[in-house]
């Protein structure tokens, strides 16, 4: 179903209100594998530890059947997601908020809907944002809520690269910078622990010549995993109540790239970006702490 007439934009809009349900246990040997992934000491998680910020992204994702993938790894559309008939799909972004601590030993019960689907032109192609409300729920009650937002487009010339905003390069002042080497294997590792099948995060034949990237893309929750990472070198994990994070072009294993941070004079709230593999700005950033 593609999207530019009223008629095919009010077909794709009756998915808002959709929910699909899954349920995962938090175990220390899942643990243990995201802390392996970023490179972290393992065989110290016990039952009832905290689990690290971002670990939401990899429980109770969606099991779909090899025959039920789509030629770019993802589920076909149709199911939960809407039909929308542009060739690429993509993270922009997220707004989490952290209620609590989800816990090693807890079960989780991930209730996701669709809230918003809105159509848009571009610069290059028309764009079409599908907003998914994700909840996640263990024996405490909710710990984890994200708004995420999935933007469908067309494929764009190598100069149009930009999901959303201009590509201006960084002018606030960092205080704090990580620098990223990006692997094949982390990459892999993260779309494994994720149980995402997009493929251009491992297959750089299909990246590359069917996609038209650089190379490898790196996850955004990936990106966004690290800054936490960063942001934790001020805040401690459970004073981090809120975190946003927009995507704005796409970053590449063909490179290091680097990360950054600084304060602001707004109630102790963070800013935090990356930037991609020519140093332009990628990934936007904000965390709130907790009053």
């Amino acid at each position: 179903m593609k999207p530019g007439t009223r008629k095919a934009m009010d077909d794709i809009k009756q998915w808002v209100g959709r929910t699909q349900r899954a349920s995962d246990w938090i175990t220390s040997n899942r643990v243990d594998l995201w802390h392996a992934t970023f490179d972290r000491p393992v065989g110290g998680v016990n039952e009832g530890d905290a689990v690290p910020l971002g670990f939401h992204w990899s429980l109770a994702q969606p099991i779909v059947r090899e025959s039920d993938l789509g030629p770019d790894g993802h589920a076909r559309r149709g199911g939960f997601l809407p039909p929308i008939a542009l060739p690429r799909r993509l993270w922009a972004g997220s707004r989490v908020a952290f209620h609590r601590p989800l816990r090693v030993g807890e079960r989780v019960e991930r209730v996701s809907e669709i809230i918003a689907v809105e159509e848009k032109v571009g610069r290059s192609s028309a764009l079409v944002f599908v907003t998914v409300r994700h909840r996640f729920s263990g024996e405490g009650g909710l710990a984890v809520e994200e708004e995420q937002d999935l933007v469908y487009r067309e494929t764009p010339s190598r100069d149009a690269e930009s999901v959303g905003g201009r590509t201006e390069g960084v002018s606030l002042e960092a205080s704090w910078q990580r620098t990223v080497h990006p692997t094949e294997t982390v990459l892999f590792r993260f779309s494994a622990l994720t149980m995402n099948s997009h493929r251009i995060h491992y297959d750089r034949r299909y990246a590359t010549e069917v996609e038209g990237y650089d190379g490898l893309v790196v996850h955004g929750p990936l990106i966004a995993t690290l800054l936490l990472e960063l942001a934790q070198t001020q805040i401690s994990a459970e004073h981090v109540a809120r975190f946003h994070f927009r995507a704005k072009r796409p970053t590449f294993d063909t490179s290091d790239f680097s990360l950054f941070g600084a304060p602001t004079d707004d109630d102790g709230r963070l800013m935090l970006w990356s930037t991609d593999n020519r140093g332009v700005r990628a990934v936007d950033a904000e965390i709130w702490p907790r009053a």
